[in-house]
């Protein structure tokens, strides 16, 4: 639970800190190319094209680090994500660990820095709710995604990945927040977390703007902004994380670099966006929370 003074949308629970020694205890999983999809937001037609991508190269493995839920409040979209996301491995996200608060407390957990305009918070909270009132209705659903959990470890070539959905702290954190990925700091700052957490490479999303940053030979992070919104001005299409052996089959977002024997890459995952932007709008019309928040770049980008 929350201290009783946090704000909703603003804190970050208790429950939520892990540390980076917790994501050393997790059990080293082997993948020759492991898929990071971080913030698929309830985007049916990126999720039908994220699965498309990962069919093409067989023995992939694809994990969810959270926030696969968001504007799917529609019963059977609520159905149709989980269903398909259980069918691989997940993360919580900050989306998914608030379902299980009790009462109708409105806080999305997004643990929004101060940056961000109190309105958009407010909005978020709205939208939890509205989305949280649908989970209920699926308490099957409600109890596998309770017990997901907030941290996962694989092992690509010689990179050990740690795959979190906000940092290595926490799973709401903000620092692997793109600027924060390329600050003069940045490789002094992470060091610690890198040694502690038993990893090279860190895999995460959140904040919902992408970044991947190389750190010398061996350590880099790698933050899919967003899988089921866009990710830069113009550009409508998602963002998936690839971590592998082989440079990737699919184009890709920015130029492929490589760390701890793997190759490096965000992919582009290019769905279908008029009919996501019928399917949002049938959900969140026109003066909804969700349509005031993102509408406008699910129209035009970020």
């Amino acid at each position: 639970m929350p201290e009783p003074t946090a704000r909703p949308g603003r804190s970050c629970p208790l429950r939520y800190h892990y540390g980076p020694r917790a994501i050393a205890a997790a059990p080293l999983q082997p993948a020759r190319t492991l898929y990071v999809a971080g913030g698929l937001y309830g985007n049916t037609a990126a999720l039908a094209e994220l699965l498309r991508m990962v069919a093409a190269e067989p023995g992939a493995t694809l994990i969810f680090n959270g926030d696969f839920n968001w504007f799917n409040v529609r019963d059977a979209d609520f159905v149709h994500i989980n269903h398909a996301v259980l069918q691989h491995q997940a993360l919580q996200g900050n989306v998914e660990a608030e379902f299980h608060t009790p009462g109708d407390e409105a806080d999305c957990g997004c643990a929004y820095p101060e940056a961000v305009d109190e309105a958009v918070v407010q909005r978020s909270n709205a939208i939890h709710r509205q989305l949280k009132a649908t989970a209920r209705c699926h308490p099957e659903l409600m109890q596998r995604l309770a017990a997901l959990p907030m941290v996962a470890r694989f092992q690509v070539a010689t990179a050990r990945v740690g795959v979190v959905h906000g940092d290595a702290q926490s799973l709401a954190g903000w620092g692997f927040d793109a600027a924060a990925l390329h600050a003069a700091d940045a490789a002094q700052r992470y060091a610690p977390w890198f040694e502690q957490a038993e990893v090279e490479l860190f895999a995460s999303s959140h904040t919902c703007a992408p970044g991947l940053a190389v750190y010398g030979p061996d350590r880099a992070i790698l933050n899919n902004g967003a899988t089921g919104m866009p990710n830069r001005a113009g550009d409508l299409r998602g963002l998936v994380s690839r971590i592998a052996l082989t440079p990737s089959p699919h184009p890709v977002w920015a130029e492929e670099r490589q760390a701890a024997g793997a190759y490096l890459a965000l992919l582009p995952v290019a769905y279908d966006t008029a009919a996501w932007a019928a399917d949002f709008s049938a959900q969140w019309p026109q003066g909804s929370a969700a349509e005031l928040s993102y509408g406008k770049r699910m129209r035009e980008g970020l």
